[in-house]
């Protein structure tokens, strides 16, 4: 067949799209189902978002070597590895990280094509997937859509919001020497924020009227992490950090080379460096947006098996995965329902799944979601 007109590659049963820990974690327990066909794409390369973190970040959730007694590394994405005896560190950077899940998809031969970017996703009339690529189209019966958060930062409506900087671009961390910072947002990125600059030599003042802060809780996708409440203390007995609980930020205007924010209290906060929003992410659906129903707070709607509503064979991994109040934006949490889609791909394709149960063995396959959903006593 001439250049003009290659030969189509096969249909795959699943293709995933996305190789950060979502994707990849879902493509180590694709492979686990016997004779099941599968790949893996992305718009960049393996752990790019980590590869994009700014080096002042690190990991929340710490890493350590427990497999042997059958406590899996909670950043671990298969039960037989363990980022902390990888890295040689309990809270990994994101260059770190990426450097882990290179490995692992070495390790496992994982089939991932990178430098691919998904352009749109549609169904033929097999009622197949054609995912179409700048290198051409390819087809599958599934698709795990696994492309995370990072590319769709949450920026408040306020008047003159183009001023602020939201807390995932590199220039946020980098402040002039002894800056004053307004950190807009007070959950994990705000105070994760406030506490590196802190550390540096600035002065940061945090807005949220909810005073995240204040509020104590079991679950870390809710409230703060016990890490991040330690560095606060830190940051807190430098007499350089200010929290303010009773306030939004309103509108932020620029007067004589200085950003002003105006709060809902009356208070103005002004500085030489852009407000920063630390104000979180929107689910990152791109191509296969109109094929998923949103619940009323925006993420989207999934069925019991993560899978869309709306579109059959369509399912989500990693953490815009929500389960009534349930968050899975852990990789601990959502790492959980990598073998649960496989399953539900892999019986519904006829293949055998047996090999699955060893992810269940290691504590890494909660088939009903509503089991986590649990407060700790103390």
């Amino acid at each position: 067949m001439s250049e003009s007109n290659p030969t189509p590659l096969p249909t795959v049963d699943a293709l995933v799209i996305g190789a950060g820990p979502a994707g990849i974690g879902a493509a180590l327990a694709l492979q686990s189902v016997d004779s099941i066909t599968y790949g893996v794409i992305d718009r960049g390369g393996i752990g790019q978002t980590y590869m994009d973190w700014n080096p002042w970040t690190r990991f929340l959730t710490p890493s350590f070597t427990g497999n042997a007694f059958g406590a899996i590394d909670l950043n671990a994405i298969h039960p037989e590895t363990s980022p902390a005896l990888l890295l040689q560190t309990d809270y990994p950077s994101g260059e770190a990280y990426a450097h882990y899940l290179r490995k692992v998809t070495e390790l496992f031969k994982l089939p991932v094509v990178e430098d691919t970017a998904v352009e749109a996703v549609s169904l033929n009339d097999n009622n197949e997937f054609v995912i179409t690529t700048a290198r051409g189209e390819l087809t599958a019966n599934n698709v795990v859509w696994a492309g995370g958060e990072f590319s769709s930062p949450n920026t408040p409506e306020i008047p003159g919001a183009e001023h602020g900087i939201h807390s995932s671009q590199a220039q946020a961390w980098e402040p002039a020497e002894q800056s004053e910072v307004t950190v807009i947002g007070g959950y994990e990125s705000g105070i994760d924020m406030a506490c590196s600059l802190t550390s540096r030599g600035h002065t940061v003042t945090v807005l949220d009227p909810k005073s995240p802060w204040e509020v104590v809780g079991s679950d870390p996708s809710l409230t703060l992490s016990p890490r991040t409440r330690q560095r606060l203390r830190i940051a807190q007995k430098t007499d350089r950090l200010t929290l303010v609980g009773d306030a939004s930020a309103t509108s932020i205007t620029v007067d004589g080379g200085q950003y002003v924010v105006t709060a809902s209290n009356g208070n103005t906060y002004q500085t030489q460096h852009p407000p920063v929003f630390a104000t979180g992410y929107h689910p990152h659906l791109g191509p296969v947006a109109h094929m998923f129903e949103s619940r009323d707070d925006g993420w989207p709607l999934l069925n019991s098996d993560d899978e869309s509503t709306i579109q059959p064979g369509l399912f989500l991994s990693g953490p815009a995965v929500r389960h009534k109040n349930l968050h899975l934006c852990f990789i601990y949490k959502f790492r959980q329902r990598f073998a649960h889609i496989a399953h539900v791909i892999g019986t519904r394709g006829g293949y055998d799944t047996t090999a699955l149960k060893a992810w269940k063995s290691a504590g890494m396959w909660v088939e009903d979601v509503s089991c986590c959903d649990k407060s700790c006593v103390c």
